[in-house]
């Protein structure tokens, strides 16, 4: 009995630490920065969110830098504002020239910089959200690498810019990422196109419509109008007929 008590309590411990050790695993990786995407389709638009803990027991996170790619750019960088925090998205000359959408960009946005006031750092066991709209997303199966810096009021800067290899183990700094996926608004695309086609030969059946509707409304008018004059005409006839009478009485009676 003693034995099988003592088997039983170690493996009882065995199986607590490990999943402790499993969970505190966990617990480091969900504390890495890192990025989601809305919708990461080719050649569209998305929203991405940046999800920054604060890793130290005695600093505040005070500033963020996440740089943009520049093999393919986004044209198009826009930033939702954070209380307390001041966002600059710096545009750069691009290493060479990028076809995007068949036009050549030489210039796009290289990074966005969030900067905390005092009063709205990022504290021990806290988290602030930072969110981008950006486009126009490569194409499908491209993976988005954003190297991101975290800088602390004691003057510490982590860089999450560590690239994670598949197959391999995750990289104690890995850097945000995400991959395309195929483009998904082609259909949507292709009907905009053909109502915006149609459209103008439509404008003219619609007016030639309204102009019926306008004779339409013009000849009852005319004839409501026409019908008025007619009574205005026989209740004047009317009454001039009993005083042409009583004028040949009276003449006839004189006589």
């Amino acid at each position: 009995m003693k034995t099988s008590l003592r088997r039983t309590l170690k493996t009882a411990a065995a199986a607590t630490m490990t999943a402790a050790l499993l969970a505190a695993g966990a617990a480091a990786a969900s504390a890495h920065v890192h990025v989601d995407s809305d919708d990461p389709a080719a050649g569209g638009y998305s929203h991405l969110t940046f999800n920054v803990p604060n890793e130290s027991a005695t600093a505040k996170t005070s500033k963020l830098e996440v740089t943009l790619p520049t093999d393919t750019p986004f044209t198009s960088v826009s930033v939702k504002p954070v209380e307390g925090w001041k966002a600059v998205v710096t545009t750069s000359e691009l290493p060479k020239p990028v076809t995007i959408a068949g036009a050549t960009v030489t210039k796009a946005p290289s990074s966005v910089v969030w900067t905390a006031d005092a009063a709205h750092q990022i504290g021990p066991n806290e988290y602030q959200a930072f969110s981008l709209s950006v486009g126009v997303l490569p194409d499908a199966g491209t993976t988005v690498t954003l190297p991101t810096a975290q800088t602390y009021t004691d003057g510490t800067v982590v860089k999450w810019d560590e690239k994670t290899v598949e197959g391999q183990a995750e990289p104690e700094h890995p850097a945000p990422s995400f991959v395309t996926t195929a483009k998904d608004a082609e259909t949507a695309a292709h009907a905009a196109s053909t109502e915006t086609t149609t459209a103008p030969s439509a404008a003219p059946a619609a007016a030639a419509s309204t102009s019926s509707d306008a004779g339409s409304v013009a000849g009852w008018i005319g004839m409501a109008a026409g019908l008025i004059g007619l009574a205005v005409g026989l209740t004047a006839l009317a009454r001039t007929r009993p005083s042409q009478a009583k004028q040949a009485e009276t003449k006839q009676t004189a006589k």
